[in-house]
């Protein structure tokens, strides 16, 4: 949906659809209400979407507000509604926007919520296999506990070594991958404005509003131009106090406020869901209020999906750490989003596999992002599931050289409750995808397929087998592991070596 588009010159048509006239003035939809029986013919979401009203019908023609002259398509589709002969009266995009949003909000969030189809979503399907293999797993270790419970440690041994090998081999691989191959040369940014397209920012802001001001002047770094830049910054409703902040700034001509209204959810994706249908770029990217993008970062995006085919539907920016050194935790959160972005996740994209998207620094070409539903909004992994998705329409998603730095996350607790809903997000991920494992292996492949089991799933059997990892621990501090033979049952103890054995 690209509403609202810049202002440029009017299109000169000739024939019978030849553009309407245009009456001079500017109108104001508020103190001059429209007549509603000509917004519903047409409807208030295509109206949003072409950046028209119909206004009233004033000797013979329909009067139609409009910020710049309506395209053809969007002449043709009033012609379509049965308007007939149209008049253009010229009106501010914000007043024309904040007419039309009180009639569509109720169905874009409508949409925002279940724009995703029913079979890919974690509203409507992802339960069954995890409910499946977790009473699977519950009942595998009650009865293995009461009847063999020796033999079921060794069993979890044996899985906790199977799924340690497995994600070190992927991991491994993806290391040869990128380190085996020489690294591509970037596309030079080109400066020419006029081969330039619009390129939107959505960026979320929940209690944010100190970040605001900074956020601002983070992305007014971006060597981009400011005429073909849509900067959206994504509020809820119920978040006055981030809302109060922005009223009470001065914010530059290529940005935007879009409030969320309130619904059944509320979570990022959802927000993103309803942003996209303000959004006037071809190229959507996202960015937490935390971000400092290269101020190149832009122009190395454009060039880059300037450079690859239409199959490129997403490219993958890398993050990195501005407090590294803050204090321990951050040190090793700097390692690992040093491994994960510059090591993993090219070593996937060179071996065909999916690739999980990280949540900002991400930028996507429209049709990809429509072709797929956009964003699940019941998904707390939003981006993870993205990238599977994407795959699964045939999109390739490519890493790009460019840095973005935000704040790491040096504290245990808020440590502890991000890494939970990462998990969590696997597992939806995970059980959305293997709800049709037939359907997911033909569009995947055998190669991709395997790969996302041992991405999901090897990740959360791995977290979850963690314990008896730790339970090694006992042999170092001088105390007999449960897998000795000391700790065997009596008929199991079959090691004439061992000192702990019986004496037959």
């Amino acid at each position: 949906m690209n509403a609202f588009p810049p202002p440029r010159a009017a299109e000169v048509v000739t024939g019978p659809e030849a553009a309407p006239p245009v009456t001079p003035g500017r109108f104001d939809p508020f103190r001059q209400p429209p007549d509603l029986r000509l917004l519903h013919r047409l409807g208030a979401t295509r109206a949003l979407r072409f950046g028209v009203m119909p206004w009233r019908r004033i000797g013979g023609r329909t009067v139609v507000l409009c910020a710049v002259p309506p395209s053809q398509e969007a002449r043709d589709a009033m012609a379509r509604a049965g308007l007939g002969r149209l008049r253009c009266a010229t009106c501010t995009s914000e007043a024309l926007r904040a007419a039309l949003e009180p009639h569509v909000a109720p169905v874009l969030l409508m949409r925002a919520e279940a724009r995703v189809p029913l079979d890919q979503s974690c509203r409507g399907v992802g339960r069954r296999p995890l409910c499946l293999l977790a009473v699977t797993a519950a009942l595998t270790a009650t009865l293995s506990a009461a009847f063999a419970p020796w033999a079921a440690l060794a069993l979890l041994c044996a899985l906790c070594a199977l799924t340690s090998c497995a994600n070190t081999a992927l991991k491994l691989a993806a290391m040869i991958a990128t380190l085996g191959r020489a690294p591509a040369r970037p596309p030079p940014a080109s400066s020419a404005a006029d081969r330039l397209p619009v390129v939107t920012l959505l960026v979320p802001l929940f209690r944010e509003g100190a970040m605001a001001a900074p956020l601002l002047e983070r992305l007014g770094r971006l060597d981009y131009p400011r005429d073909r830049l849509d900067l959206c910054l994504i509020v809820e409703a119920c978040d006055t106090e981030t809302r109060e902040t922005l009223a009470r700034m001065a914010l530059p001509p290529w940005a935007q406020v879009v409030v969320v209204p309130e619904g059944r959810i509320r979570t990022k994706p959802r927000a993103l869901n309803y942003a996209l249908f303000f959004t006037r770029g071809s190229i959507i990217g996202i960015y937490d209020a935390e971000d400092a993008p290269a101020p190149d970062q832009l122009l190395r995006v454009v060039a880059r999906f300037a450079a690859c085919g239409p199959q490129t539907g997403c490219l993958q920016g890398v993050l990195d750490y501005y407090n590294a050194r803050s204090n321990w935790i951050a040190r090793c959160f700097t390692l690992e989003y040093a491994s994960w972005f510059r090591v993993v996740l090219p070593g996937l994209d060179r071996l065909g596999l999916v690739v999980p998207l990280g949540g900002t620094t991400l930028f996507l070409r429209r049709h990809a992002i429509e072709a797929v539903g956009g964003w699940d909004a019941h998904n707390v992994t939003e981006d993870a599931d993205l990238g599977v998705r994407l795959a699964r329409r045939g999109f390739r998603t490519e890493l790009i050289d460019s840095v973005t730095l935000e704040e790491a996350n040096a504290r245990i607790w808020p440590w502890i409750k991000q890494r939970s809903r990462w998990l969590k997000g696997y597992a939806m991920s995970w059980g959305v995808a293997m709800h049709d494992p037939e359907r997911l292996w033909r569009e995947l492949g055998p190669w991709r397929f395997l790969g996302v089991q041992v991405l999901f799933l090897g990740t959360l059997a791995q977290f979850a087998l963690a314990p008896v990892l730790w339970s090694f621990w006992l042999v170092i501090f001088g105390m007999p592991h449960p897998m000795s033979p000391c700790c065997a049952p009596r008929t199991s103890r079959r090691w004439p070596w061992s000192s702990c054995s019986p004496n037959v």
